[in-house]
């Protein structure tokens, strides 16, 4: 198939730079022209999604990368001999964007060899819209998206490397600052909170992380907070509170000052950074 430059004005409408962060700003890499269209469809009934490019093969995929400013690319696996490569060196050329792969079928190893390589989400051909739609929201907000049968398939993995003989993977020992970002991350927090209630800035945290990754040799959240829960890495480890001038900012400035005089905390009273459950949420 001819390689066709990739046009956004020819296409459809992007959003514009002062959208950001109010739009899902969505790329569509599919060989099949139905498939695009009828997504494009899709994502024309949603107030929050916006599709700002296109391509129909790899080399207009790494086009698009480079060329438009977008939250997540929706990537066909057929477009690669090599999927897993192609998409690890499209997210190299862009690391904020998000990708979700799209496969024939229910492919297992394909899934988790993916989801080592970094990728954020993968779905099936034959997902229902509003799956997808629910799948493209929660990627851009962060998440990592896992359809049952492929939480299944991770899990499994998991129990089948916890089962090898010692050896196979030797153990690290974490520091204790990093044993406390760690288990701020199995707790779903993101990056911002972490900082908020470890003291530090995100962008600590986040060289923390890597140094993490390197050393459990685990290649995002997802592996990390599953690598920790199935071998007990943070079973001990204290999540911080919330400095106490974040959890009264809404109380009263003057009953918190008093607080600081006589050396009594203030009344914590609700905990809205409380998680609602205990199962991780990976960004």
């Amino acid at each position: 198939m001819a390689s066709i430059p990739v046009n956004v004005e020819e296409n459809f409408d992007a959003a514009e730079d002062g959208d950001k962060g109010r739009f899902v700003r969505v790329i569509v890499a599919d060989t099949q022209a139905i498939f695009r269209a009828g997504l494009r469809k899709i994502f024309a009934l949603e107030d929050d999604i916006r599709v700002v490019g296109q391509a129909e093969t790899l080399v207009q995929a790494q086009s698009a990368v480079k060329k438009f400013s977008a939250d997540v690319m929706i990537f066909e696996a057929a477009l690669a001999p090599n999927p897993v490569e192609a998409v690890a060196d499209l997210m190299r050329q862009n690391p904020q964007m998000r990708f979700v792969v799209v496969t024939p079928g229910a492919d297992e190893e394909l899934t988790l060899e993916l989801f080592r390589r970094g990728v954020h989400g993968v779905v099936s051909r034959e997902v229902e819209p509003e799956l997808l739609v629910d799948c493209l929201r929660k990627v851009a907000a962060g998440e990592t998206w896992l359809d049952q049968q492929g939480v299944h398939w991770v899990l499994e993995a998991y129990r089948n490397q916890n089962h090898r003989p010692a050896g196979g993977r030797p153990k690290v020992q974490l520091t204790p600052k990093e044993t406390l970002i760690v288990s701020c991350v199995t707790q779903g927090m993101k990056n911002k909170e972490i900082a908020l209630r470890v003291g530090t800035t995100e962008q600590v945290v986040k060289n923390y992380l890597r140094k993490v990754y390197d050393k459990l040799d685990v290649a995002d959240r997802l592996e990390l907070a599953l690598y920790c829960l199935n071998h007990h890495v943070v079973d001990n480890a204290k999540v911080p509170p919330l400095p106490v001038s974040l959890e009264n900012a809404n109380g009263s400035k003057a009953a918190a000052a008093g607080a600081g005089v006589s050396g009594t905390p203030a009344a914590p009273g609700s905990r809205p950074d409380t998680a609602p459950n205990s199962q991780p949420k990976l960004s």
